[in-house]
């Protein structure tokens, strides 16, 4: 009953919980700012997709992809408590104007900042990719921001896998239903297989070239380049859980 949680909730002096609680601001932008030294990518979130697009909104969105790149702070509190260099205001209250003028909830929800030969790539502003080489190839950094933006890799390589991950997948696999006629020794054998294909799919270096298959990405990159990390942003991920817990998190506060 969510009205009768929103009175309860008002009468144990939470401010403006008819209004607040359970909005969520799972809508916005992912943005990015890449120069020769460093590059960022940023999430800023607002409460609609209309706002999403609205020019003061994105415009927010890249000033402050430039000011992480450019400032280099510690963490996202950090990065909210210090000063635009252009306007001389502090970054919240940067914020918290757009919240004024827009009229929707704004959250600079998190970012990600890399030093050297970088590149990024956001797709229509919801999936967004930020890459670091060791070398500089501008057409061949883009061509493996498409693909990891397309194909969703966890890791680099087989060594970047933590054998906690193998291990969870192996258990998973001896379990599976169509294995447990068979002998110990052949289900592991099949079982090796079945994993280390997964582990095939997850790795950026062994997936097929998204615009290539016929070669892997490691093949595509050989002797060329380098992939030293990247980091994949996905609009609003982890964010509808919140909404769904929502009830949970009310039915606990009335609770305590």
């Amino acid at each position: 009953d969510m009205e009768k949680a929103q009175e309860v909730l008002r009468q144990k002096g939470m401010a403006s919980a008819d209004k607040k609680m359970g909005r969520i601001a799972a809508e916005g932008l992912i943005a990015s700012y890449v120069d020769d030294s460093c590059g960022a990518m940023i999430e800023l979130n607002c409460e609609t997709d209309f706002v999403a697009k609205n020019a003061d909104f994105k415009e927010l969105a890249n000033m402050l992809a430039e000011g992480v790149a450019k400032g280099n702070p510690s963490n996202v509190d950090a990065f909210l408590a210090s000063t635009c260099p252009k306007c001389g205001k502090m970054v919240s209250d940067i914020i918290k104007e757009k919240i004024a003028s827009i009229g929707e909830k704004i959250t600079f929800r998190r970012f990600v900042r890399i030093e050297g030969s970088t590149a990024s790539y956001v797709h229509n502003g919801k999936i967004g990719v930020l890459l670091e080489t060791d070398k500089k190839d501008d057409e061949l950094m883009k061509d493996i921001c498409l693909h990891i933006t397309s194909s969703a890799p966890q890791f680099i390589s087989r060594a970047d896998v933590p054998q906690s991950v193998v291990d969870e997948e192996t258990r998973i696999e001896m379990g599976k239903e169509d294995l447990q006629k068979k002998p110990e020794q052949i289900r592991a054998k099949i079982v090796e297989g079945r994993v280390s294909k997964l582990m095939a799919q997850r790795c950026l270096l062994e997936q097929p070239f998204v615009k290539n298959p016929d070669i892997t990405v490691g093949q595509l990159i050989e002797n060329k380049l380098n992939v030293k990390s990247f980091t994949r942003f996905v609009l609003g991920e982890g964010l509808e859980k919140r909404q769904d817990n929502f009830a949970e998190e009310v039915m606990n506060q009335i609770k305590g």
